[in-house]
């Protein structure tokens, strides 16, 4: 067998290939299994990032997830390493659900279906330089449609493994191609004509903490030839810190209810609690916006975002969350709710919107003395 990385002519570091013998009682099997191990003596990094992975999960195709990081090669902050990591499995799980049927918001929609998927993908090593999640999808697995059991026994009603990796990435690729557009001409209509191609609360979510705070993100996806005819040989996607704007305000918009009062609030957690295991989870929000609620109880859509809940607890941070508001006695709740994403420590978050009062306020004075002027029929200093 002659091992290539795929989507390369050349290895890394230069080595064309390595061959490695199959058959044991072949005559050249010793020489060819010494050159073997001398050239993988003297490449090691290669093998451990390249190869060995390669040949133990055997057909795959490859998704990478990479985060720039000012740590040292090959590492990350911690937060910021979990972040990633839940942000490339939430992707991969946003896309799986837009496999069965598109849709604005899933909430536990497709979410069994989802989870099988994820079942079958490997998660590798992380590589040097940027921090990179690397998942191992293998397209030849079959996927059950059914939520029966009896059904994956029968092998019957089946996704396989490279149909559904190929709707994440065409998901992925709609919802670039509308924060492009959004770059172009500041609209969201791209996200909400989008829809229908994959584009959904859930991706923009998860795409939001791939590029959120960061300094360049990209998602890369190699397909493995060896399985048979596949889409292209490789597909890069890039994204930035700024994106995190029109993925945050996306997000917020695919996750309305137009048949109820939805309101966005911006707040301290205060409050956390959560019942039995499985269930979504309830949390408290002190508002740090004026607003007809100071404060509210928070009844979440989909469990997943519950952990954001508790990282925003624990580091007291300021997060931004979406439901429908209903009064109920003394108290205001946020039914049906999602978490948009956190917008820093609460203090700092504090600090940057009294900064964004004050130049507002300066500015509407400047306006007043303006239209003062203009009114007693004097002229403006030049």
């Amino acid at each position: 067998m002659r091992y290539l990385p795929p989507g390369t002519e050349e290895s890394p570091s230069g080595v064309s290939s390595l061959m490695i013998p199959l058959d044991s009682e072949a005559p050249e099997f010793v020489d060819v299994m010494r050159s073997a191990l001398l050239q993988i003596s003297e490449d090691s990094d290669s093998w451990t990032r390249h190869i060995y992975p390669r040949l133990i999960v055997d057909v795959s195709d490859e998704f990478r997830f990479r985060r720039e990081s000012s740590a040292p090669s090959g590492f990350i902050d911690w937060r910021s390493g979990e972040k990633l990591i839940e942000s490339a499995r939430r992707t991969l799980v946003a896309g799986a659900k837009f496999f069965l049927s598109p849709g604005r918001h899933f909430v536990n929609r497709n979410g069994r279906f989802a989870s099988r998927y994820l079942d079958q993908v490997l998660m590798g090593q992380t590589a040097p330089g940027s921090y990179i999640v690397t998942a191992y999808a293998p397209p030849n697995a079959g996927i059950s449609l059914s939520n029966s059991e009896a059904a994956g026994l029968l092998d019957v009603d089946m996704a396989h493994g490279r149909d559904v990796s190929k709707a994440v990435v065409r998901a992925v690729e709609a919802t670039a191609e509308a924060v492009e557009h959004y770059r172009l001409s500041g609209s969201l209509s791209g996200f909400e004509a989008g829809v229908d191609r994959g584009i959904s609360y859930e991706m923009t979510q998860a795409l939001l903490g791939i590029a959120a705070n960061s300094d360049g993100a990209d998602i890369t996806v190699e397909w493995d030839s060896t399985s048979g005819p596949t889409p292209l040989e490789s597909t890069h996607f890039e994204f930035s810190g700024a994106d995190a704007e029109p993925l945050g305000k996306a997000a917020v918009r695919l996750a309305e209810d137009k048949s109820s009062r939805m309101v966005t609030l911006i707040g301290r957690v205060h409050l956390l609690a959560k019942k039995q295991a499985g269930s979504p989870g309830v949390f408290g929000v002190e508002a740090l916006t004026a607003g007809s609620v100071k404060k509210v109880r928070v009844r979440l859509a989909d469990e997943e975002d519950y952990h954001e809940a508790i990282r925003a607890h624990e580091e007291d941070l300021a997060l931004q969350v979406s439901g429908k508001l209903e009064k109920e006695g003394n108290l205001s709740w946020l039914y049906n709710a999602t978490v948009i994403r956190t917008l820093g420590h609460v203090d700092e978050y504090q600090r940057r919107r009294t900064r964004g009062n004050d130049v507002m306020a300066g500015q509407m004075d400047l306006f007043n003395a303006e239209s003062n002027a203009k009114g007693e029929g004097g002229e403006l200093p030049s």
